[in-house]
């Protein structure tokens, strides 16, 4: 193996969750998150090939993951957003059957206000939240100032806040 190739086995398995969840979070099943992750890798190691010098790969990769999300999104003309397999991750298998219902509920209800509000918002709060990513690793994602980030983790925040009481 080349070291090039290498190179971005280490990047791959760094990666390679934290890509798919977020894909998994924003599509409709499993195996359309398997199927867009597999491509956001293989384009990345492509530009890998081609370019060498990618300062930022987390950003670099995060930024494939969602613009293939969008274009699977506009060749299909949906705009369902999160995926309702999700659940399943998420629940906890040491608790009980009624706990894993309220957890689910509630997590549904989350679901639901996710997908009606902005979609830069439903990125941001995804990683913010969910990967734990600070302001200055999603602002090298999207390409936009520190403080605008952090405005957009407070705005998002609130549009879901008051999408949640809305639908309580």
């Amino acid at each position: 193996m080349n070291d090039l190739q290498e190179q971005f086995n280490r990047i791959y398995d760094k990666y390679i969750e934290k890509i798919y969840r977020f894909v998994y979070l924003k599509v409709d099943s499993r195996e359309t998150a398997e199927d867009i992750t597999s491509r956001v890798f293989l384009k990345g190691f492509e530009s890998y090939k081609n370019e060498k010098k990618i300062l930022n790969p987390g950003a670099f990769l995060y930024q494939i993951a969602r613009n293939m999300v969008t274009d699977y999104y506009r060749d299909r003309g949906r705009t369902r957003i999160v995926s309702a397999d999700f659940n399943s991750q998420i629940a906890d298998t040491r608790t009980n059957l009624y706990e894993k219902a309220v957890i689910n509920a509630d997590i549904e209800i989350v679901k639901s206000a996710m997908q009606g509000i902005n979609k830069e918002y439903q990125d941001i709060l995804i990683w913010h939240y969910l990967e734990d990513m600070p302001a200055e690793q999603i602002s090298a994602i999207i390409n936009r100032p520190v403080g605008t980030i952090r405005v957009m983790i407070h705005r998002g925040l609130k549009e879901l806040k008051d999408k949640l009481v809305k639908e309580a």
